[in-house]
């Protein structure tokens, strides 16, 4: 215990004042060398579950097969194509347009799968049970579905998947199944953009049960950053069990924002530990309803009180202008032919202020919704794309009859976060 008092209040000053992930882990560098092996215990271990890759394909889950068979294998191929034929209806029936399912041959449907997940299984010498999980490719099975075209999603949001079990909150602390459900989830059917850490290294300082009653936006500004999101969900799970492998009860809460607002509840009861990963899947499938719902709704978008804003004082700017005085004007700058050319001069006098501005484009569509944004914007008289890189960042050059501040303000009264540079604007959702 010597020493443990030094490095909680040492390490709260590099945090603050953190910019990126080198500057926060020599700020925890500083404080294991003054509180010794104390806090690196607290970053050190087997703690982190990585979350999966999801990508846009279609998962059924819990789909409950009993077949025979002439065999062992034969039963398991039997039970594998009546999963694949149960789990097309209950895809249809989700995300179709309606009606009864269309009837598809077993070789049509085994085309449109992907994967097959086994979730439980008992093989005997003629019997095949299990509860299996059905991936469809998404490009194969989108055009039966009758849903082409691109998907709206949401801005980036940070997960905070706090569990409540034994009267202790953890995150990352430890591996809890909480944060094992959330790794497992494929979110590329979700309309919530889910940032997911893996709660390893320095994740487990940076996101605790205690980051909820945070209000300073500075810090909330630093970890969002840190994650690359622009807001914040905190779905919150309190596990109750009876006795020991006896009924679990989970009443599960979803919140939101820097503030913790409170969106909908629910309680759900797994009947064992062993039927308690079922459970929280289940739980975080009505969740990640309720976060779309609010999607819908409006409620859940980014706070306007998470924008960067320029940490240069513009009166600062003015006064060294002022103290430098007038620049020398080279001789042969006036000769015609060292005149600059309008692509080069920073601002046109006649057309207003000639900025750049960069701005993230996963896909297609965001490179229109971007252009469409900034040509919205009253003041603006041209926008022209000078770089498309989809998957990238896109560089647009823009006119505009005004300051650069205040076109800034325009974007994040929007929506956008901007940061601000010379000449130049960099925005993102």
């Amino acid at each position: 215990m010597t020493g443990f008092g030094v490095p909680l209040v040492a390490l709260h000053l590099p945090l603050e004042k953190a910019k990126n992930r080198k500057a926060l882990m020599l700020g925890i560098a500083l404080v294991a060398g003054l509180g010794g092996a104390a806090l690196v215990a607290q970053i050190e271990g087997d703690r982190g579950i990585p979350p999966i890759a999801s990508n846009g394909d279609y998962e059924v889950r819990g789909i409950e097969v009993n077949v025979g068979g002439d065999n062992a294998e034969d039963a398991r191929n039997k039970g594998w194509r009546e999963a694949q034929r149960k789990a097309w209806t209950k895809l249809w029936e989700s995300n179709g347009s309606g009606g009864a399912a269309p009837g598809l041959d077993d070789s049509t449907i085994e085309s449109m799968v992907s994967a097959v997940v086994v979730e439980h299984e008992q093989i005997g010498p003629r019997r095949y049970i299990a509860r299996l999980g059905v991936i469809f490719d998404r490009a194969r099975t989108g055009e039966r579905l009758g849903m082409t075209g691109a998907k709206a999603r949401s801005a980036p949001l940070l997960v905070v998947p706090v569990l409540y079990q034994g009267g202790v909150a953890t995150v990352y602390e430890t591996r809890t199944p909480w944060q094992k459900a959330w790794a497992e989830y494929r979110t590329g059917s979700s309309a919530i953009d889910y940032v997911r850490p893996a709660g390893a290294g320095s994740d487990s300082l940076l996101l605790t049960a205690g980051q909820l009653d945070r209000r300073s936006r500075n810090w909330w500004r630093l970890i969002l950053d840190e994650f690359g999101a622009s807001d914040v969900i905190m779905p919150i799970a309190r596990l109750d069990r009876q006795f020991p492998g006896g009924p679990v009860t989970g009443t599960f809460t979803a919140r939101y924002g820097p503030d913790n607002r409170f969106l909908g509840s629910f309680t759900l009861t797994a009947k064992s530990e062993a039927d308690l990963p079922r459970m929280l899947e289940d739980a975080i499938g009505r969740l990640d309803g309720i976060y779309t719902q609010a999607l819908v709704a409006g409620v859940l978008k980014p706070d306007p009180t998470l924008n960067m804003v320029t940490e240069i004082d513009p009166k600062l700017i003015e006064q060294t202008l002022a103290s430098a005085g007038p620049v020398a004007t080279p001789a042969s700058a006036t000769a015609p032919e060292a005149t600059p050319s309008a692509a080069a001069t920073p601002t046109v006098a006649a057309g207003g202020a000639t900025i750049t501005i960069q701005f993230a484009t996963a896909d297609g569509p965001a490179v229109d919704a971007g252009m469409a944004a900034v040509r919205g914007i009253p003041g603006v008289k041209s926008a022209v794309s000078s770089s498309i890189a989809i998957g990238g960042t896109s560089v647009m050059r823009v006119t505009y009859a005004g300051e650069i501040d205040t076109l800034a303000a325009a974007l994040r009264a929007q929506g956008w976060r901007v940061t601000v540079g010379a000449g130049a604007l960099s925005i993102r959702k």
